[in-house]
């Protein structure tokens, strides 16, 4: 039975929050993160073996192309037709999955020429691609 305040009269509505409810609810989070907080801390000790031998870390086998303000394209700084770079990156796909290329292009360049690259290199199956800028100063 909800009751109203003494100015209003009796049948005016409670206007007051019953924060009742939410604190029975915080209680009962409290009780259980009090149970379960020492059950987390329990560790099982183990005496692993040390490893003798240095971490190999395979790196990917990375393409550097690099298109100039001309439009000159350069596969890993030696010089390359645009109509040989499909076939180039099939070659580098086929012979290592995870290859990946950093394109490297002038601001001058046109953007055409920039995605027809990244088709190209796409379609031949390299899907690992990075752009390669300059920091700002």
């Amino acid at each position: 039975m909800a009751f109203g305040s003494f100015d209003k009269g009796a049948d005016a509505p409670m206007a007051e929050i019953n924060t009742t409810p939410l604190v029975d609810v915080m209680l009962v989070l409290l009780v259980v993160f009090i149970i379960t907080a020492p059950l987390l801390t329990n560790a099982v000790k183990l005496d692993l073996p040390q490893a003798s031998a240095a971490q190999h870390q395979d790196k990917p086998q990375a393409i550097r192309l690099v298109i100039d303000a001309e439009g000159k394209m350069f596969w890993n700084d030696a010089p390359v037709e645009s109509g040989a770079l499909r076939s180039r990156f099939a070659e580098a796909a086929a012979a290592n999955p995870e290859v990946e290329l950093h394109l490297r292009a002038d601001k001058s360049v046109r953007y055409e020429l920039v995605a027809i690259t990244l088709a190209d290199a796409q379609s031949a199956g390299v899907s690992r691609i990075g752009f390669v800028t300059e920091a700002n100063r």
